[in-house]
């Protein structure tokens, strides 16, 4: 029997390798992991800080469109798990019947709603004040030398306000089971946010679920607390019989 595929979208101000502990942890237990980095994305984090700014060309239109050929490239339609931008890549592509399932964690709120400007780059100490606010200074600082780089201009233009792909399909009642994961601390995607998507989908028969974390921020996946998070998304999906 074939490996359960899980495809993982980072979000902004990270790179890809932001998710190998999950990687391994997903791994190990027989998932078929694939995390591809966004269109153009450097293959480390020095490299990324060097282009300063990010690949400006890359909005949110073709950052879509490459997950979506990703997950269509499965023979086996994959898990899919987002954060931030990756979380509501991860439910529009779920809306449009792409994947099994999906989980969204602290995802940019969905619908065509203005919002705030973010910077394409953050020091260490906005860093601390946005994103990793319930870590320690020490393990802010860390996470900044190890994680942070640009984010593309171009998306984060998009991102500031509406626009067609931050669309999603919450009538849909075809579409596979999605888990929405929030941390009540995050200061960049407020769990009141998240709340507010979640209610969205209360008009589908389609599985919905959400995971509110307390004392967890933005940095949910990449600090000292990501195994339970990561442990929860496999409970979660173990739930609904999708295991490796």
């Amino acid at each position: 029997m074939n490996p359960t595929p899980i495809v993982f979208i980072h979000g902004v101000w990270l790179h890809a390798l932001s998710w190998e502990p999950w990687d391994e942890r997903f791994s190990r237990l027989g998932f078929a992991v694939s995390v591809p980095g966004w269109p153009g994305e450097p293959a480390t984090v020095a490299e990324a800080r060097r282009l300063q700014g990010g690949p400006r060309e890359v909005g949110l239109d073709a950052l879509t469109e490459h997950y979506a050929r990703i997950v269509r490239s499965f023979d086996t339609p994959p898990v899919i798990v987002g954060h931030s931008v990756g979380g509501l890549i991860a439910q529009h592509l779920l809306g449009t019947n792409l994947g099994r399932a999906a989980v969204a964690i602290a995802p940019v709120p969905a619908g065509q709603v203005p919002r705030e400007r973010w910077p394409a780059a953050l020091d260490a100490g906005l860093f601390r004040r946005l994103f990793a606010n319930a870590v320690t200074e020490e393990e802010s600082a860390r996470l900044f030398e190890r994680h942070a780089v640009p984010a593309p201009s171009r998306l984060l233009a998009d991102l500031g306000g509406p626009h067609p792909r931050a669309d999603v399909d919450t009538g849909n009642t075809a579409r596979g089971p999605l888990l929405l994961i929030s941390g009540q601390e995050d200061r960049l995607v407020p769990d009141s946010a998240t709340r507010a998507v979640y209610k969205l989908y209360g008009d589908s028969t389609a599985v919905s679920s959400l995971k509110q974390f307390p004392d967890r921020a933005h940095s949910l996946v990449v600090d000292s607390g990501w195994r339970a998070v990561a442990d929860y998304v496999l409970l979660w999906l173990a739930e609904r019989g999708i295991r490796a």
